[in-house]
């Protein structure tokens, strides 16, 4: 296996179409780590300039200590998984994943090891290297097209988002397979994908991307926790996290935001979010929580009335053991991810408490966060 590592890759295309500005990366031998952001954020292209086939305009990628700038993609020893499966469909199961083999002259014994070892792994059955790809299911398709890749014992697997065309329930079941995987080969992966929920559940790391700037790197739980800007605390979570504009009041020796509109709410800051704030003090500020911390006063028998604020319910969505709130405040439209035991009726007024302590904040200018 192998590290790859990215030194200020860049990607224009003609028309001076910036699609990946100055990308530094390193991603360690075994690690896996995710590629996410929405579409046109250049994700897709880093990976294909990894797999050789999108030419860099300028930087430098090395995979395992050697520079592969101009090293053609067959001689990289990558292997590539992609949305599209590509199948060959006049081909057998078998004969998909052993023709790069074939291609390579391996002797029949070796190939014929290597794709039933790879099948073993994945499941596919014998039958089903018997079958054509229009035999198969979605689901099966990428595993035979995941089979394909093992058998090449690559330095390093990229997977160009691999399940945006399975269904929901298979694309949690092929996330765990992935996940599998990379645990029982011990191999470099690198993963693209739109899908934060993807993101958050496969990678070691994330690297969030926005047009062609890499955001934030981290692991799931620090990027959840900890976002460095507007975007990626937007980006990651579902549903979204909550935003409302407002400024930063000094009262009664405390710091407090303020919404930005008549009559809008204010809740005291603390610890240690106070002591970062403090030059922002009569200053705009973007406020940022969490749906999953808002919960309704009525089953908090210790609810700080400093934190609390009062909003109208506009649309309630059942998921089961949780309940979506749509609310609105005299400024702003926001959601609440409650317990199914949190009920509300729509137009009723709520009191909902907010997780303070867990609250972020950002510089409206930079959209960098504060605290």
């Amino acid at each position: 296996m192998a590290k790859v590592i990215l030194e200020n890759i860049c990607k224009i295309y003609p028309g001076g179409v910036k699609a990946v500005d100055n990308a530094n990366l390193t991603i360690e031998d075994k690690e896996f780590v995710v590629l996410v952001g929405p579409s046109g954020c250049g994700k897709s292209t880093t990976l294909r300039m990894v797999a050789g086939l999108e030419e860099i305009s300028s930087g430098s990628i090395f995979i395992d200590g050697r520079k592969v700038n101009d090293v053609p993609p067959k001689d990289r020893d990558i292997a590539m998984v992609f949305q599209n499966y590509a199948l060959y469909p006049h081909m057998t199961v078998y004969k998909n994943m052993a023709f790069g083999l074939m291609l390579r002259k391996f002797p029949k014994a070796e190939i014929d090891q290597r794709v039933r070892e790879a099948a073993q792994i994945l499941g596919i059955t014998d039958e089903q290297l018997q079958r054509k790809p229009k035999a198969l299911s979605g689901g099966q398709r990428q595993r035979v097209a995941v089979g394909r890749a093992i058998v090449r014992k690559p330095k390093a697997f990229l997977f160009d988002e691999p399940l945006s065309n399975l269904d929901a329930k298979m694309r949690v079941q092929m996330r765990a397979e992935i996940n599998k995987l990379h645990h029982r080969l011990q191999s470099t992966m690198i993963y693209v994908t739109h899908d934060q929920v993807e993101a958050m559940t496969m990678g070691d790391r994330i690297v969030v991307m926005k047009d062609g700037l890499i955001q934030q790197v981290a692991d799931p739980i620090a990027l959840y926790d900890h976002p460095a800007n507007l975007f990626v605390a937007g980006f990651i979570g579902s549903p979204p996290m909550n935003f409302f504009k407002g400024s930063i009041e000094q009262h009664d020796g405390s710091l407090w935001f303020v919404e930005q509109a008549p009559s809008g709410f204010r809740v005291r800051v603390e610890a240690p979010q106070a002591a970062s704030l403090s030059s922002y003090v009569s200053a705009a500020v973007t406020f940022g929580v969490r749906p999953e911390d808002i919960t309704d006063r009525r089953l908090l028998t210790d609810a700080n009335p400093h934190h609390t604020l009062r909003a109208t319910v506009e649309v309630v969505e059942p998921m089961g053991a949780e309940i979506y709130l749509y609310l609105k405040t005299a400024g702003h439209s926001f959601v609440a991810r409650v317990n199914s035991r949190e009920t509300a009726d729509v137009g009723q007024a709520v009191d909902l408490v907010l997780a303070m302590p867990k609250a972020h904040f950002f510089d409206p200018q930079t959209e960098k966060t504060i605290v």
